[in-house]
């Protein structure tokens, strides 16, 4: 995998709208700005907005050709260091017949988002570039009253850093709590925080386990099955698996279904461990991890597999940064997740 190089204060990075193109509604515009000052102020970054990406929620949906454009075209600028997802969405799946592999491999770049963008994720992954699941604009960047130094601090050292090594720490605390963006007003006030009963589980498995980190959003992946970008079977040996649940709370026996649907491919016999997130607002907490332990231990008799569960990596904030196609480590003892290499160059 190509490793794109470390962002620096001054550098410019890029916006792009792949999916929902509610950023450029004229309701939820503040949101926009917010999270541009946010990358300048905060962080030390020139922003550019891509020629599609404030157009508004229809004229994106019916032109996912220009929404791909905006995303080559981001690519091939030589000035741009990094391109960040506005917000996910539904539909970005849209745009595969407009995507260019070989522009991307030849303009490695940091490339972050999550959820719908799960299907660029694996684009880039295709491309055989490295890159982000974590912030997007309108959420992390754009969060009411001031960002989450949790995630400050990841995008601090995971873009901006070549270390070695990271650990990816649970944090002490979390909120799904929804506060209408249509109202600029609630810009001013923070979310209210819950503090971390569980942090990380160990649903099953022992000792340390390290694979290459490969995977997404649950309900987006499902999308993906059977296209050019699903990778192949050879492609998920010795890899860790991390999977989010999105905010369509998908019932547990959903979950069951994916999961017997990777058994059925091979791809549970291929894996060295799975990575799963926090569920939205804890809906289905326990039930989720029954599921695991069911298709998982019982049914594919993997009950050796390890899995990490309720990590900040999902539709709760804040949220961490995980790279794909990067080698980490999950040690079942003591319950922690590493980065085993520098993830930027």
């Amino acid at each position: 995998m190509i490793k794109p190089k470390a962002l620096k204060r001054g550098d410019t990075v890029a916006i792009v709208s792949l999916s929902s193109g509610m950023g450029g509604e004229k309701s939820l515009i503040h949101r926009y700005y917010t999270g541009i000052n946010r990358l300048e102020t905060v962080f030390g970054l020139q922003v550019i907005t891509m020629p599609n990406a404030l157009k508004g929620n229809e004229y994106l949906y019916n032109h996912p050709e220009l929404r791909a454009q905006d995303l080559m075209q981001a690519f091939k600028d030589t000035t741009i260091k990094a391109i960040i997802c506005m917000i996910g969405g539904d539909d970005t799946i849209r745009l595969l017949p407009y995507i260019d592999y070989q522009i991307i491999r030849e303009n490695p770049k940091i490339f972050m988002g999550y959820s719908d963008t799960t299907v660029n994720h694996l684009m880039l992954y295709k491309a055989g570039v490295v890159s982000f699941h974590g912030p997007c604009l309108m959420v992390e960047f754009a969060e009411n009253k001031q960002m989450h130094q949790y995630t400050i601090d990841c995008i601090k050292q995971m873009l901006f850093s070549c270390a070695s090594e990271m650990e990816i720490s649970s944090c002490n605390m979390w909120t799904s709590e929804f506060l209408d963006w249509a109202d600029p007003q609630n810009q001013r006030i923070a979310r209210k925080m819950k503090p971390e009963k569980h942090g990380y589980e160990i649903l099953q498995g022992t000792g340390r386990v390290k694979g290459k980190l490969l995977g997404g959003c649950l309900g987006v992946l499902k999308m993906v099955i059977g296209t050019e970008i699903w990778p192949a079977l050879d492609e998920w040996e010795n890899k860790l698996l991390f999977l989010e649940t999105g905010e369509d709370y998908p019932k547990p026996e959903d979950v069951c279904y994916f999961l017997r649907n990777l058994v059925a491919q091979g791809i549970i016999d291929k894996i060295n461990g799975i990575i799963i997130g926090k569920p939205l607002d804890e809906r289905y907490y326990d039930e989720y991890k029954n599921i695991y332990i069911q298709v998982i231990g019982n049914e594919a008799k993997r009950p050796d597999l390890p899995i990490l569960y309720n990590v900040n990596c999902s539709h709760t904030s804040p949220v961490c940064i995980l790279p794909y196609g990067v080698m980490a480590e999950i040690d079942c003892e003591q319950k922690k997740l590493t980065i085993l290499e520098n993830a930027v160059c």
